[in-house]
């Protein structure tokens, strides 16, 4: 079995300025680590597109990196431009995920449909953006892990199609 590295990017000006410690980033963490994942970096960005695109497309250029998962910006606000960043570096849209995730999240809060989490592939990783909110990231980790490492053998040769 291949052993799959994750890098987790948490998106918040608050966080990034430290008036507020990041909660969503190493919740993740941890939550993909206990799926199996290997963690193969962090980071934290302030809210906005280029600096977001930046450090998305510093791990896009990384050998050994296979998933990339945001965690915040996702929202109405107008500083929320994470999937504006990631669309802006993807080949190859996967918009069922993000789909899922608000599919399955609205059974939690109807507030799920305003979530704007974009997903998609840039040359052979996957680019999936989460919500900011712990409890929604955690929500959204358990929705995606039955389809998660099916997609990620897929990308990367594992597993025919």
């Amino acid at each position: 079995m291949v052993k799959y590295r994750v890098v987790v990017i948490t998106v918040s000006d608050s966080c990034y300025r430290g008036e507020k410690p990041d909660k969503s980033g190493p919740a993740l963490v941890e939550a993909l680590q206990k799926a199996g994942l290997e963690l193969a970096g962090t980071g934290l960005v302030a809210d906005d597109r280029v600096a977001i695109g930046d450090v998305l497309r510093k791990w896009i250029g990384q050998d050994g990196v296979h998933l990339i998962m945001t965690t915040g910006g996702t929202g109405f606000g107008p500083r929320d431009v994470t999937p504006e960043a990631t669309r802006d570096l993807i080949d190859r849209p996967a918009p069922g995920i993000a789909e899922l995730l608000r599919q399955v999240g609205a059974t939690q809060t109807p507030l799920t449909w305003l979530s704007r989490g974009e997903s998609g592939i840039a040359g052979n990783k996957l680019i999936i953006n989460l919500p900011g909110s712990p409890k929604a990231m955690d929500h959204s980790v358990q929705t995606l892990l039955p389809v998660l490492f099916h997609a990620l053998d897929l990308l990367n040769g594992s597993k025919p199609h």
